[in-house]
């Protein structure tokens, strides 16, 4: 799959200039959210009820569904509006038993408050005291204060002395007070009447939309949709879906906060722990202010009943410690992503829908804004609300890296690709953050967005994070210990893997991204530089060939040079495999493939990641294929020298084990073997610390052996890592006993036919030295001499 580039649209560079039609438009947006807004400040009466009731049925409809089974659609809604009904009476209730039994303990705590407030009593002589005396005296200085009122009456005196007249004496009007039983109650019921009417009318909204829910639903869906049926009704299931996974999930943690805070005010000893726990619960319904005024009444009440201050902070402590593990612990859990908003979003609806509509308002904050972003996920017309409001990144981290990279001085984009590594993988990182960015910066230069300067700088920015991850891999391979290392591993045979530019800079720049990327799957492979001419880069594949050939190439570079380029390899070598990577590309290239297969090419890929798979899984075919050494050609005059001499029995030679011992110190190496080849075995004559189970046989199969390749050979065969070699990669005997080293010379009869080789193996790859390579050729033939001397039989020339 094509990694995306971007989830809106192509990254781009800031457009200066703005037609005059976006300005109209945007002049139409701001009329419009204005005449919005007045409408939802002035219908608010009404608006409020419609909303509650429309939260409720949201949250209520799947329960009513499922009871229509049994009940009917009538009989449904009423069984549940008798059980909000029965529940609020019976809780009100009993809350309200609590209420009056506070309210008759309150004068027993009389004593315990005049206590407290006496020893808060600031000392007459303290700093406060002479700071509270300064400000007093300060007030009587200021305009309007007691000084200045005084100057006044004792001026106002003087003047009427002058005068000699009196002053008018002024005179207030009281009215008073109705008393009338009709105007006491009416002041009684006021208070009341407006929230039971309120909740009436929310009732009764509620009943009529748990009726008619589904005749709402499609009236919602044709006035929105407009004919989009599918994605209207993914709108209002997904909005739906995700307000009652959030309140659901804000019920749990208030239950999970008032039973724990209920239990421990019961402890300390604050009357009515109850009261404030269900207080506290439901309390935490509403955002940020709801917690607080919840540990109000409890904090106060307990200053009130208890003669020391153990009580209080005890109480305080209670609540921090709730709040605590509710925010960092069951919170995170359990929301998760819930509501998709972001968490400045949140505040900002808490503050606006708490001035239209106040506290009723702050409940319904988050439904609404959860509405909004869902709207704006899914209509394109409104997709500005879930950029402004959802919990997703404004810019995606390739749109972010070249916002970065196209500041002036600014260089932070190695902070981004930290915080990127910490989750992602490398390879990640470069499919999906700096190929983009690549891409990106090449479309703006072309399009005349960039200049070649700051293109230049873009590149340049690049280059430098890729080389700053190299030397951080090279670096911490340095390191380590070597016993320590975890050097990576391919999951088979490690390909040796060229990779080719088919242009310019930027196409060697992402081969150095594939380059880092095949390195830390344990494959081997290089970068060419993009100062070669073609010639240079066939010149050096006909003389070092590889197991691939990859050619990078980068928009704007095209298929026509990499068909080219293709050509000119298939020309000079034949067997090579190519392969080729259009990073990025997002259009179809079935053209273009079909171009570049009758050029020559193999397969062509879009992203990295595809590529090192492919990579992953031509090093399992290769492991899977062990190629048995050649045959030689006199192979029947050389078996019949090794029948001449008669040693390939089952007796043991001590002189010859004596001698694998003697070469393993000398060689420090865990074993050393003599083997004798045969048609279709290899025999062990002498050996020393050959793994048991092959020690025990004696011999294996001749296709399976690395001697095999020594004999055919007929000279030295060093293989310093058997895995990293496609010759014994795939061999089963050497992967099941971990031989990873090899080094072997052949051991020639008196009439100089190979009979067998003389062979050291380690666990560990290693290096073999020149001197080390002459030491055992020597021995190789001290080896010989001996075996013409056990034999004691005459070979024909």
């Amino acid at each position: 799959m094509q990694p995306s580039i971007s989830r809106k649209a192509p990254l781009r560079a800031p457009q200066r200039r703005k037609s005059s039609g976006d300005a109209l438009s945007g002049l139409w947006a701001i009329c419009l959210t204005a005449f919005i807004v007045a409408v939802l400040y002035v219908g608010k009466d009404i608006l409020i009820p419609m909303a509650l009731a429309a939260l409720l049925t949201f949250l209520l409809a799947p329960a009513v569904t499922r009871l229509e089974r049994w009940l009917g659609r009538i009989g449904a809604v009423i069984l549940v509006m008798l059980m909000i009904v029965g529940g609020t009476i019976a809780a009100g209730w009993t809350l309200g038993r609590q209420a009056v039994d506070l309210a008759n303990q309150m004068p027993s705590y009389k004593d315990n408050i005049q206590v407290k407030m006496q020893s808060l009593q600031v000392p007459k002589d303290g700093p406060w005291s002479r700071l509270s005396g300064v400000i007093d005296d300060l007030k009587k200085d200021a305009p309007g204060g007691a000084n200045k009122e005084a100057a006044d009456a004792k001026l106002a005196s003087n003047a009427k002395d002058a005068k000699g007249g009196k002053e008018a004496i002024p005179v207030e009007v009281v009215q008073t007070p109705d008393t009338t039983p009709f105007q006491i109650a009416k002041s009684l019921a006021a208070p009341v009447l407006g929230p039971l009417g309120t909740t009436g009318l929310v009732l009764l909204l509620l009943v009529f939309m748990l009726l008619k829910r589904e005749d709402l639903r499609g009236r919602l869906v044709r006035l929105i949709g407009q004919g989009r049926i599918s994605s209207t009704t993914k709108v209002m299931d997904d909005a739906g879906e995700r307000i009652r996974r959030y309140l659901l999930m804000q019920l749990v943690v208030n239950v999970t906060y008032g039973i724990p805070l209920a239990i421990g005010l019961y402890f300390i000893g604050v009357p009515n722990a109850l009261l404030w726990g269900v207080v506290a619960a439901v309390l935490r319904f509403i955002p940020y202010i709801g917690p607080w005024i919840a540990a109000f009444f409890p904090i106060t009440l307990s200053l009130a009943v208890s003669p020391s201050w153990s009580t209080p902070f005890l109480t305080i402590g209670l609540f921090v410690v709730i709040e605590l593990i509710s925010n960092n612990l069951l919170e995170p859990w359990l929301y998760g992503s819930s509501t998709g908003v972001s968490s400045i979003a949140l505040i900002i609806a808490a503050v606006f829908w708490t001035w239209m509509w106040g506290s009723v308002g702050l409940v319904l904050a988050t439904p609404i804004t959860v509405c909004l972003v869902v709207m704006g996920r899914h209509i394109p017309q409104l997709a500005f609300l879930s950029i402004l409001l959802s919990e997703e990144e404004a810019l995606t981290p390739a749109e972010d890296c070249y916002h970065r990279m196209l500041r002036h001085a600014e260089h932070d984009e190695t902070e981004l690709v930290d915080s990127f590594l910490k989750s992602k993988s490398p390879t990640e990182l470069y499919d999906t953050v700096l190929i983009p960015v690549v891409l990106a910066a090449e479309r703006d230069h072309r399009q005349g967005m960039l200049d070649s300067e700051q293109k230049d700088r873009v590149l340049h920015s690049l280059s430098e994070v890729v080389d700053d991850l190299a030397e951080r891999y090279a670096l911490s391979a340095m390191e380590t210990q070597p016993d320590e290392a975890e050097i990576p591993e391919p999951p088979g045979y490690p390909l040796h893997v060229q990779i080719l530019p088919a242009r310019a800079e930027r196409d060697v720049l992402a081969g150095s991204m594939l380059a880092q990327a095949l390195s830390q799957k344990g494959f081997v492979s290089r970068n060419a530089s993009g100062r070669k001419i073609t010639s240079e880069m066939i010149a050096s594949l006909e003389s070092d060939p590889h197991d691939l050939v990859c050619i990078s190439v980068v928009d704007p570079s095209n298929a026509i040079q990499a068909r080219t380029l293709v050509t000119k390899i298939r020309r000079a070598v034949p067997d090579q495999r190519i392969i080729v990577g259009f990073w990025g590309r997002s259009d179809d290239l079935e053209e273009v493939a079909k171009s570049l297969y009758e050029a020559g090419a193999e397969e062509i890929f879009r992203s990295i990641a595809d590529l090192v798979s492919f990579c992953e899984r031509l090093s399992l075919q290769y492991n899977e294929k062990t190629k048995p050494a050649p045959i030689p050609e006199d192979e029947d005059e050389r078996q019949s020298t090794l029948e001449h001499l008669g040693l390939l029995n089952e007796e043991r030679e001590p002189t010859l084990d004596h001698i694998t011992a003697k070469l393993a110190k000398v060689f420090d190496v865990p074993t050393v073997a003599i083997t004798l080849l045969d048609r279709d075995r290899q025999f062990f004559k002498a050996n020393t610390g050959l793994p048991a189970e092959m020690d025990e046989e004696r011999e294996t199969p001749r296709d399976l052996s690395v001697c095999g390749h020594v004999v055919a050979a007929d000279g030295l065969l060093v293989v310093p890592d058997l895995k990293r070699d496609r010759r014994f990669a795939g061999n089963p005997l050497l992967n099941k006993h971990g031989l990873r080293f090899y080094a072997g010379v052949p051991i020639h009869a008196v009439n100089g036919q190979p009979i067998g080789a003389l062979c050291l193996m380690d666990t560990s790859p290693r290096r073999f030295t020149k001197q080390e390579a002459r030491l055992l050729l020597a021995n190789a033939e001290e080896i010989g001499e001996e075996i013409e001397r056990l034999a004691g039989a005459t070979i024909p020339d």
